[in-house]
């Protein structure tokens, strides 16, 4: 949910919405041995440099795994990365689940289908932002357990799972040595961050994994990531923004990257964070520059958190990351065609990449070289690490200017094929095309609507108790440890008998205090609700007071506490706790009523979910149908049915104007929504500066608007729509390098300059209009643009002829096409154009 959007699964044209209210070639036959030395992963005794992206399959579809491996593939991907997700596979102790979006299987298939590797994160910790990690939430209950460390119920667990993934992955053959893509495997995650809090247990723990995955006789290497110590043959890795002064713990592992960030995740209540494609680029290419061969994206599509996977707690439903495949599956340009461009320069270097290792040279301050150079091939790695200022340096004989923040890449030692900071890519800008229910031709008669929608029903949700396996006890119960997360909901019920001279009463009114570990809650007196409260991703506690009024007699106090997703990371994280543990007290000029050690009465989650009321298939009394229903109000599960929009657009649903809750398509969860949390009025910036280091507060964008809007309220307010690309534009000067497949053919001939390159995003359009073009000094970003102080007349007429009715066009980049406008200055060409 690019930031925003909640996607609906295409597979079926009727959908039912519900919504409930709160406030290389890889995989063939033959088997490949897979080793390693200190400079790469070798297959079949060849080293190989390896560029890598993550793509989680459950968040998203089965359908979807084709395109986005496909798209992964031409994106220059070598490696699919993925974790396994221990909840999803095992809900029910001993019991297990891989089917559907479930079926690892089937993905890693689909995966060597391509023609590309797997490597296989099983873990089973995966933090992920996943809901409490990826674990079950039955391992808590097992007596004794104490997680990720040396505890013997724990690591028979472990054990156990790690070896029904190992032995399912070998059933179908799917490990290199047996012909199969995955050519390596991790064990345990980022272990090392934390594990100096489990003393010298944790060093135990870490060394039986490791022994006990190498046991499992994979016939591929292991990997441990952030594992300074990880044993051999273990590989440790890096995970970070950069990992370019990273150094394997022994001389004969290779220098590999787990976890490049191409983003940041969401939280509910949070700016959409981003990472300029510069710097990212600028990070993947001085990681291969100083002798890394394996490098994986986190994330290369980030995807949806369906059902109630998000953890945090305040994960959003999102995972879109910034990603070069955006949630919806498209390609997110520029950074989609930049880093293939990266990956594409990377392999020119290859040869030598894997014939030595890098020779370090001096270019000046903030500025050196890395020079892989044996026998007849040379390739060549020029960085300028300054974060404000170009450089002009010297390297074997020429000179070669290199923008603040960059790398330049040279597969000859001679020749610059690539920037990081010079974007030849394409950018897209796309939209989101709200669909009418109706529409009417020009002569006021009706033609077939866009989306058909029926109208709305409702059901209204009970306050309080009304199940019959409610549990009463004295005190307050942690909400995790009482509903082992079967629902994010928990009721909490007492009454209190008013005579009218209380010394907590003032008049007929006390003042309410309720403290709560969060996430969300909200609060009813008599049946009516009187406030709600919820924590943040900083903190998830609540302390809410209020003035309440009390008649006289029996009060019934009614709180519903919510969960948000459960904790994922960090020492002991699973003993994190959620609910409410007081105090409740009621509060007065003349003293207090402590609540906290009262009779309560407990519920685990609502009556709407035993009904099951999301799904279409199951027919309950509890819905109304009628022309007015109730709005603004909490506790209200609305439905409707529509028809998928033609085409192959992907279809998200914009709950504006909606409160707190969960949505449901033909039955199946598609997450939580919040579009009333709004994120904090600033710490955003228009344009983020790509030079200087990284981090996931530095550009950040949507402040004050909801973190998520597109996935009680007022369902009329609920609508369709469809995500398309609006525009293709470019900005290219005449101090760029050439498109880098110029420099891929072999053919000593004189190559082109550099060139201005558009393409439709889907197959069967044609660039139908140029809506803008400039050469010359033109400003501006893709929608924006505007002339400069000095343009070329010619410039969209030269444009126009060249790119109009074909599919993609490329446009050289020279005084020679446009005429010189403006005689020493660097120009450049920026365009916009649509397709259809």
């Amino acid at each position: 949910m690019a930031a925003a959007a909640a996607s609906v699964p295409r597979a079926a044209a009727a959908a039912a919405l519900m919504a409930l209210t709160l406030l290389c070639a890889a995989g063939g036959a033959s088997a490949a041995n897979v080793t390693y030395d200190h400079r790469a992963v070798v297959i079949d005794g060849v080293r190989r440099v390896l560029v890598s992206g993550s793509i989680h399959y459950p968040r998203s579809t089965p359908d979807m795994w084709p395109g986005l491996i496909q798209k992964a593939k031409d994106g220059g991907l070598d490696v699919i990365e993925t974790y396994v997700f221990w909840d999803i596979h095992e809900p029910v102790r001993g019991q297990y689940d891989f089917e559907g979006r479930k079926d690892l299987a089937a993905f890693v298939k689909a995966v060597a289908d391509a023609g590309l590797y797997v490597h296989l994160r099983i873990g089973p910790y995966v933090c992920a932002e996943w809901n409490y990690g990826g674990f079950p939430l039955w391992l808590h209950f097992i007596p004794g357990i104490k997680f990720r460390t040396d505890n013997e119920a724990f690591k028979a667990e472990m054990q156990r799972f790690t070896t029904k993934v190992v032995d399912t992955m070998k059933g179908a053959g799917l490990y290199a040595s047996q012909g199969g893509p995955i050519i390596l495997s991790q064990i345990e995650n980022e272990y090392g961050n934390i594990d100096s809090k489990y003393g010298a247990a944790g060093k135990a723990y870490m060394r039986w994994a490791a022994g006990m995955a190498v046991s499992l006789d994979t016939g591929v290497p292991w990997v441990m990531c952030q594992q300074a110590d990880a044993p051999d043959p273990i590989i440790n890795t890096c995970n970070g923004f950069y990992c370019d002064q990273f150094t394997p713990n022994s001389a004969s592992k290779p220098k590999v990257w787990t976890e490049n960030w191409s983003g940041w995740f969401l939280s509910f209540g949070g700016a959409v964070p981003y990472r300029p494609v510069e710097d990212l680029a600028f990070a993947v290419a001085r990681f291969y520059q100083r002798g890394g061969t394996f490098q994986n994206y986190y994330m290369y599509h980030g995807g949806t958190n369906l059902d109630r996977s998000s953890g945090g707690p305040f994960i959003a439903t999102s995972y879109d990351y910034d990603a070069p495949i955006d949630e919806y599956g498209l390609v997110r340009q520029p950074k989609w065609g930049h880093l293939r461009d990266v990956h594409k320069a990377i392999k020119l270097c290859e040869p030598a990449l894997i014939a030595t290792d890098p020779s370090e040279i001096s270019l000046g301050q903030n500025a050196e070289a890395h020079v892989y150079k044996s026998g007849s091939v040379c390739a060549a790695f020029l960085a300028n690490m300054d974060a404000q200022s170009d450089k002009t340096v010297t390297f074997n004989g020429k000179t070669y200017k290199l923008p603040a923040w960059s790398v330049s890449i040279l597969p000859d030692c001679n020749n610059v094929v690539l920037n990081t900071a010079q974007i030849n890519s394409q950018v897209t800008s796309s939209e989101m095309r709200y669909l009418g229910s109706s529409t009417e031709a020009s002569d006021d008669s009706s033609i077939m609507p866009e989306l058909a929608a029926s109208g709305w029903s409702y059901a209204i949700e009970p306050v309080g108790i009304t199940k019959d396996n409610a549990l009463t006890k004295p005190g307050l119960m942690e909400q995790i440890n009482t509903t082992a997360d079967a629902s994010d909901f928990l009721w909490y019920s007492t009454s209190v008998t008013v005579k009218g001279d209380e010394p907590y009463l003032n008049g007929s009114q006390s003042n309410l205090i309720v403290n709560s570990l969060g996430h969300v809650l909200q609060v009813y007196i008599n049946g009516k609700i009187v406030g709600s409260a919820s924590g943040s991703a900083s903190s998830s506690l609540i302390s809410f007071q209020k003035p309440i009024t009390l008649v006289p007699g029996r009060n019934k106090i009614d709180l519903l506490s919510a969960t948000v997703g459960l904790t994922n990371y960090g020492a002991f994280f699973d003993l994190v706790g959620a609910g409410i543990t007081g105090p409740v007290k009621l509060s007065g000029p003349g003293g207090e009523l402590d609540l906290s050690s009262a009779d309560w009465t407990y519920q685990v989650g609502l009556k709407g979910e035993d009904l099951r009321l999301y799904d279409p298939s199951e027919v309950s009394p509890e819905w109304v149908s009628a022309n007015a229903y109730p709005i603004s109000q909490p506790l209200i599960w609305y439905k409707t049915k529509f028809t998928a929009p033609a085409g192959d657009d992907p279809v998200a649903i914009d709950f504006t104007g909606m409160g707190k809750g969960e949505a449901w398509v033909n039955g199946q969860s598609i997450g939580r929504y919040w579009p009333t949390n709004l994120a904090p009025q600033s710490g955003c910036v228009n344009s983020c500066n790509y030079r200087g280091a990284y981090s996931s507060s530095k550009c950040l964008k949507k402040c004050g608007q909801p973190s998520q809007t597109l996935f009680g309220g007022d369902p009329s307010k609920i609508s369709f729509v469809t995500r398309q690309t609006a525009s293709v534009c470019a900005q290219v000067s005449e101090a760029h390098p050439a498109q880098i497949d110029s420099w891929i053919s072999q053919q000593k001939v004189q190559r082109p300059g550099p060139a201005l390159r558009l393409e439709c995003p889907k197959a069967g359009q044609v660039i139908s209009s140029i809506k803008f073009a400039s050469f010359g000094t033109p400003s501006g970003t893709c929608g924006n643009y505007n002339h400069g102080e000095c343009s070329s007349s010619q410039a969209l007429a030269v444009v126009q002829e060249a790119c109009i009715g074909v599919s993609s066009c490329s446009v050289p980049v020279s005084s020679e096409s446009f005429g010189d406008p403006c005689s020493g200055v660097t120009k450049s060409l920026a365009v916009e154009a649509a397709c259809s």
